[in-house]
């Protein structure tokens, strides 16, 4: 019973970490094409 409530609780973090990397790796991605936008933005300028 305590071998199945440790599985189930260690997967419940697990997969919520899933979650948070997911929600990094999508503000990263963000971040990234804002710096590619303003790149191009300034090279049209020149």
């Amino acid at each position: 019973m305590k071998a199945t409530l440790a599985m189930i609780i260690a997967a419940a973090f697990v997969l919520g970490a899933c979650n948070t990397v997911e929600g990094v790796g999508k503000d990263i991605e963000a971040g990234g094409e804002k710096v590619q936008e303003t790149a191009e933005e300034v090279k049209r300028e020149m």
